[in-house]
């Protein structure tokens, strides 16, 4: 992005990757800035791969732009054209004026074909790699602070357990909260999730966790009842990734020579805010009972899925988890 926004482009751009918020945003940013608006309509073409074949792609690429300095070739859904080889050719002389953009999505090709070495001699290869969960409240942070706005611990765990590593979900709900927001609210509170994303902020697996370190019985049960009644905002499976993630890393940490703060917030790569979290829970499980937790999530996963478990509601298996975790 520095280099586009400083006008020194490639040849060629291969956007690959499990992640296609950043591919998506990069081809975009060529779409919108790389000509103006007078040039785009003879020198802007966006293809799709389902619809074209390598050598159209190619034949394209090898136009001359119409009173302009340079043309614009995006291939959206790239990973549907079924034979890149011959790209290798065009690779090998690539038309200077042409800037040449594949959107590959979800994955990537064998990085041992020959196409894929010829393209990287001249061309920007970028991977947009899925974040893993425990990077998502990173990413929220700092994608308001670039916008000039704060967010509180608190509601950035509701958003990430709610709407998960999907950034372009994640990214089009912080919009709307900062669209919604007043120009003088320059922290995003709980209070804000909760009336413009629509997740109850005393009622969420965030909530749940809390109150099952704190061994608060009656709350783990109330939202546990709340999710019964609103199955589809508060899904078993997100639930028990929440739950297992907590409880995998609370027992790492019986093992931690020093459980200071900051040596949790190392060791997990967590937030330090969140630290107090952890040291409460090792006060209030003792190692053998996170083991006999963890294996009653993955039990209580497995019958979810329907393994063992004839009639039991989703509902009821969580219920049933909560006892069996807090007695």
């Amino acid at each position: 992005m520095s280099e586009l926004r400083n006008r020194h482009y490639s040849p060629i751009y291969f956007l690959m990757g499990e992640e296609p918020y950043y591919i998506d945003k990069i081809s975009d940013y060529i779409l919108e800035t790389v000509l103006t608006a007078d040039e785009r309509e003879f020198n802007q073409t966006v293809l799709y791969g389902k619809d074209v074949d390598i050598r159209t792609v190619i034949n394209t690429a090898k136009r001359f732009p119409m009173m302009a300095e340079r043309q614009v070739v995006v291939v959206k859904e790239a990973q549907n054209i079924k034979n890149f080889e011959d790209l290798q050719f065009y690779a090998q002389k690539p038309l200077a004026s042409t800037v040449l953009v594949f959107c590959y999505k979800y994955g990537k090709p064998d990085m041992r074909r020959k196409f894929i070495s010829e393209v990287a001699k001249v061309g920007t290869m970028f991977e947009s790699k899925k974040l893993y969960d425990n990077q998502i409240p990173t990413f929220i942070s700092s994608y308001l602070r670039n916008k000039g706005v704060s967010i509180e611990p608190k509601a950035t765990m509701m958003i990430a357990e709610f709407l998960g590593a999907d950034l372009g979900r994640v990214v089009g709900e912080l919009d709307k909260l900062l669209i919604t927001k007043s120009a003088d609210e320059k922290v995003i509170t709980p209070d804000l999730v909760e009336k413009n994303i629509g997740i109850s902020k005393d009622f969420n697996n965030f909530e749940l966790q809390a109150a099952l370190i704190n061994r608060n019985v009656l709350k783990a049960n109330q939202i546990a009842h709340y999710f019964e009644q609103n199955p589809k905002d508060n899904p078993l499976v997100v639930t028990l990734t929440v739950l297992f993630n907590f409880f995998s890393g609370l027992f790492l940490l019986y093992y931690l020579p020093v459980k200071s703060p900051s040596a949790i917030a190392a060791e997990l790569k967590i937030n330090p805010y969140f630290t107090k979290d952890y040291e409460l829970a090792l006060r209030n499980y003792p190692a053998k009972k996170v083991m006999d937790i963890i294996a009653l999530i993955r039990t209580c996963d497995a019958r979810g899925k329907g393994f063992g478990n004839p009639s039991a509601s989703n509902g009821e298996l969580l219920k049933e988890l909560i006892y069996k975790i807090l007695h």
